[in-house]
C-alpha cells in the first residue's frame, strides 16, 4: 500500500494525459499538496491526443493558444527545442505565436515539464505506472490498481480523457469483430502491412478522419479513401487576421435558435468590418459554458440533434496547411466524401462490401474496401460501458452518467452521486465534465478548469467539504481569461 496521507491535501490523479498531467503539475506546485499521478502508459503527459500522432499531425490551434501557465512557456521551449519549425514559421509569416506546429511537440513539452517537476518536487509529486481498476471512499479515499496496489489520499481526481469511438449501428455482418474493422484509429496495428492501393472506408468526416487520411497519405498510401458521415461536411480551416469582442449574452441566447441568430448577426457585422467569421467563433468561446448551463434539457437535446455537426465544423478547425493537403487529396480523386449513413457491412473475398444510404437519395451506394476505420470521434456515453474505474463508481452510485450521453454529472468539478449530492472528495476534469460545460475538450478550457480546481482546493479546509457557490460560479465561467 502506498499511503500519501500525512496531514496535507493528498490528491490521487487518475489518468496521465493532458488534463491529469496539467492538474498534477499545478497542484504539486501549490503549497500544501502531495500529488500521485497514476498512468498506465510508459510515458505520462502526452496521452493519446499528443502522443499517438505522426509528424504530419499538427495542432488545431496556434502556439499562443496552447500556453497553459507552465514555465518555460511552450513558445520558449519550442524556440530552444531544436525542432524544425521552418514550415510552420513560413506559414505564420515568422510569428511563432501564430504558428501551427506538429502535435507531438506539445506532447514532448508536457512530458518534459512532468519530468522536471518529478525531479525537483522533493517528493510532493510522484508518478505511478499502473491501471486504476477501483476507486473507493472508505476508510479514506483510495484507488486500487490492476496489480493489487492500493494508494490512499484525501481526494481523487478523475482525468481519464477521451474514450475510443463507438461503432455506428448497422448490420455489420461480424465485421466489427474481425481484423477488417479498425475500432480505434489511434491503435491501428496492421497499417504498415496494408497494400498501398487498398481502398479504405473512413466512418466520419471530422478532425479524426482528417488525421487518419493525412496519416495514410504520409505513409505513401495511394488507394481510394471514402469518408462517410451523416452530413458529409468537413471541418473549416483557420484564417489569420482581425479581432472581434465577446458578444454572446446568455440571457439573449436562451435556446439554440436564439444563439444561432446572434452568431449570424455578429458574422454579418464582422464581414462589414473585414473580419473573418472565424474571429466571431473565437469570441463565442468565453460564453459557451454559461450559455450551455442556462439551457433546459430540451434545448440541449435540440442542439445536439440539429446543430452539433455544424457547430463542430466551424468551431474545431484545421491548420491552413492541413486544409491544403486534404484539399489536394480530394482534388486528386483519392479522397471522396459521402453524405449518408452506413446501412450494412458484409464480408466478401478480399475485404468488405459496404452499403451506404446516401443523404437525400433513395438509391444506396455500394463500395468494396479492404478496411473499415472508425473515425467518428471519442465516445462519451458512460451509462452502459464496463470501463474501469468508471463502471464501478457508477454501479456504486458514486457517479452518474448524464441523460444525453456526454459524460458525468458534475457541479463545479465535483461529481454528483445518484442522489444529486456533490462529492466532497471525488472530482473530474476534462471531457468527462462535458454535461455541465459542453466545451471542455480544448486546451484553453481545460487549463482554466484545472487552475480553478487547484485554487478551490487550496482555499478549502482539509476537513471534508461540500462544493460551495463560489466554486460553481468559477467553473461556469471557464472561458474567462482565455
Amino acid at each position: 500500500m502506498l499511503n500519501v496521507w500525512d496531514g496535507r491535501k493528498s490528491i490521487i490523479v487518475v489518468g496521465g494525459g493532458f488534463s491529469g498531467t496539467l492538474f498534477a503539475l499545478a497542484a504539486s506546485a501549490a503549497p500544501g499538496f502531495d500529488v500521485v499521478l497514476v498512468e498506465r502508459e510508459r510515458v505520462a503527459g502526452p496521452g493519446l491526443a499528443y502522443g499517438a500522432c505522426d509528424p504530419c499531425h499538427l495542432l488545431n490551434v496556434p502556439v499562443a493558444r496552447m500556453e497553459v501557465g507552465l514555465k518555460p512557456t511552450f513558445a520558449q521551449w519550442l524556440a530552444g527545442s531544436g525542432a524544425d519549425l521552418s514550415e510552420a514559421l513560413a506559414e505564420a509569416g515568422g510569428d511563432l505565436a501564430q504558428a501551427f506546429v506538429p502535435r507531438a511537440l506539445f506532447g514532448a513539452y508536457l512530458a518534459a515539464r512532468l519530468d522536471d517537476a518529478l525531479a525537483t518536487s522533493g517528493g510532493r509529486l510522484r508518478r505511478v505506472r499502473g491501471e486504476v481498476m477501483t476507486v473507493l471512499d472508505r476508510p479514506v479515499p483510495s484507488v486500487v490498481l490492476a496489480d493489487g496496489r492500493r494508494i490512499e489520499g484525501s481526494h481523487v481526481v478523475l482525468a481519464t480523457g477521451n474514450l475510443p469511438p463507438k461503432p455506428p449501428r448497422c448490420r455489420d455482418g461480424g465485421i466489427y469483430d474481425s481484423p477488417l474493422f479498425v475500432p480505434d484509429p489511434w491503435r491501428w496495428e496492421d497499417l504498415p502491412a496494408l497494400p498501398a492501393d487498398a481502398p479504405i472506408l473512413l466512418i466520419g468526416s471530422g478532425l479524426t478522419m482528417v488525421d487518419v487520411a493525412l496519416r495514410l497519405a504520409g505513409h505513401g498510401h495511394k488507394g481510394p479513401l471514402y469518408a462517410v458521415s451523416r452530413h458529409g461536411l468537413l471541418p473549416h480551416a483557420h484564417v489569420k487576421g482581425g479581432t472581434f469582442e465577446p458578444f454572446l449574452d446568455p440571457a439573449e441566447a436562451s435556446d439554440p435558435v436564439a444563439a444561432l441568430r446572434l452568431i449570424r448577426a455578429a458574422v454579418a457585422r464582422a464581414a462589414e468590418q473585414g473580419v473573418p467569421w472565424q474571429r466571431v467563433m473565437d469570441a463565442v468561446r468565453p460564453s459557451i459554458a454559461l450559455v450551455w448551463s442556462a439551457w433546459p434539457q430540451r434545448a440541449r437535446e435540440r442542439f445536439l440533434r440539429h446543430g452539433r455537426t455544424y457547430w463542430d465544423i466551424h468551431r474545431h478547425r484545421m491548420a491552413p496547411r492541413l486544409a491544403d493537403r486534404l484539399g489536394a487529396l480530394a482534388a486528386s480523386g483519392q479522397l471522396s466524401v459521402v453524405a449518408g449513413r452506413i446501412a450494412g457491412l458484409e464480408r466478401v473475398p478480399g475485404g468488405v462490401a459496404v452499403s451506404v444510404r446516401r443523404r437525400g437519395s433513395a438509391r444506396a451506394l455500394g463500395l468494396e474496401v479492404a478496411r473499415v476505420v472508425n473515425c467518428t470521434g471519442p465516445r462519451s456515453d458512460l451509462a452502459g460501458l464496463a470501463v474501469a474505474p468508471l463502471a464501478g463508481l457508477r454501479e456504486a452510485g458514486r457517479v452518474v452518467p448524464d441523460a444525453l450521453g456526454l459524460g458525468l454529472e458534475t457541479r463545479g468539478a465535483a461529481v454528483l452521486d445518484r442522489y444529486g449530492q456533490a462529492s466532497d472528495w471525488l472530482y473530474a476534469l476534462g471531457p468527462l465534465t462535458r454535461p455541465a460545460f459542453w466545451e471542455v475538450t480544448a486546451v484553453p478550457e481545460i487549463s482554466a478548469q484545472v487552475h480553478r480546481l487547484v485554487e478551490h482546493l487550496s482555499r478549502a479546509s482539509l476537513a471534508p467539504h461540500r462544493p460551495d457557490a463560489r466554486l460553481i460560479a468559477d467553473f461556469v465561467n471557464l472561458g474567462e481569461g482565455i
